[in-house]
């Protein structure tokens, strides 16, 4: 491990199982390959518990004035166009400087520094509503499976390190956010449409009921999702793992911790190594969009942090636009 960069490598942070910060930083080095692969280049959000998981945390998206000067940063924004100077994923040591700060994963953005007009992820974000198990989860993703298969779009999934499961579609560096969220909203309401029982892609918490929630505003821009390959704050640092599909029906997202992940990568290597290899069109999702608008559809609803966009439907709850009447 790189002394430099890590100081106090035995402060424990994970009290249930003993994990040190030093055990932080040699589960990033072991993933250093895979976590390239898919971070690599990328603006990233720290969230930084500097004493582990069971204290306070923050999110910080401003690289500090005192950061050394090989850091590589780039110029990221917010929704409402606040700008700031954030870390990219440059190679494995921007990783570990992150990680001596007391980071432990890293939410990243859906493009890399150097091309940030084009969003080249597609994140489906298979949320669960209370009441919903990894059961439910595993049957939603085989439905989401299917669906990109009938478009002709291979997707990767990943365990969220907590309940959830991500599918990530590598896409050509041709569309901007705006334009992946809507790819993403016209497959959550496909999605709903076939399995009405299972799916939903109501926004408002109040129409979901006990269903999985398929969260297309994870692409809207600006929008960062926990990385492939980070560590959750969790008792069990457990770790955002990508999975092949082969393996959706024996797996659990709390199984793959810092401590476990070594066996499983020695014995299965990265379910992601050819993700990147052929990038993928968002047309099909974009004319479903476009045949979903012509039918008298409007645009879902967006974050309230969002400015009002065209075409956007009241940003108000159902039960209260009821009471406004």
């Amino acid at each position: 491990m790189p002394s430099e960069l890590i100081s106090n490598p035995d402060k424990v942070l994970f009290p249930q199982t003993g994990a040190t910060k030093g055990d932080v930083a040699e589960h990033y080095l072991r993933v250093a390959e895979p976590l390239m692969r898919t971070m690599g280049g990328r603006p990233v959000l720290l969230q930084r518990f500097p004493e582990g998981p069971g204290g306070p945390s923050f999110f910080q998206k401003r690289v500090p004035k005192n950061a050394p000067s090989w850091l590589r940063t780039t110029t990221v924004s917010t929704p409402n166009g606040i700008t700031s100077q954030a870390l990219v994923a440059a190679d494995i040591d921007h990783v570990l400087w992150a990680v001596n700060l007391g980071c432990l994963g890293f939410h990243v953005w859906p493009y890399l520094a150097d091309e940030p007009a084009h969003a080249d992820e597609l994140r489906i974000d298979l949320d669960p509503t209370p009441g919903i198990d990894f059961t439910m989860i595993r049957q939603a993703a085989r439905e989401l499976q299917s669906f990109l298969a009938e478009l002709g779009i291979t997707g990767y999934p990943k365990t969220t390190g907590n309940r959830g499961l991500h599918v990530y579609v590598r896409l050509a560096p041709r569309w901007d956010s705006y334009e992946v969220r809507r790819g993403a909203v016209a497959l959550a309401r496909e999605l709903e449409r076939r399995r009405p029982d299972l799916i939903t892609a109501a926004w408002w918490k109040e129409e979901r009921g006990t269903r999985v929630f398929v969260d297309f505003n994870q692409n809207a821009p600006h929008k960062t999702v926990f990385g492939a390959w980070s560590v959750r704050a969790r008792p069990g640092a457990q770790v955002s793992t990508p999975i092949a599909w082969d393996e959706l029906d024996e797996v659990h997202p709390d199984q793959f911790t810092i401590s476990s992940l070594p066996a499983r990568i020695e014995s299965v290597g990265d379910p992601w190594r050819k993700m990147n290899e052929v990038p993928q069109s968002l047309e099909p999702l974009l004319d479903l969009y476009a045949r979903d608008r012509a039918s008298g559809l409007l645009d879902a609803p967006w974050p309230p942090v969002y400015p009002k966009q065209p075409d956007e439907p009241p940003r108000v709850a159902p039960s209260r636009a009821k009471k406004q009447v």
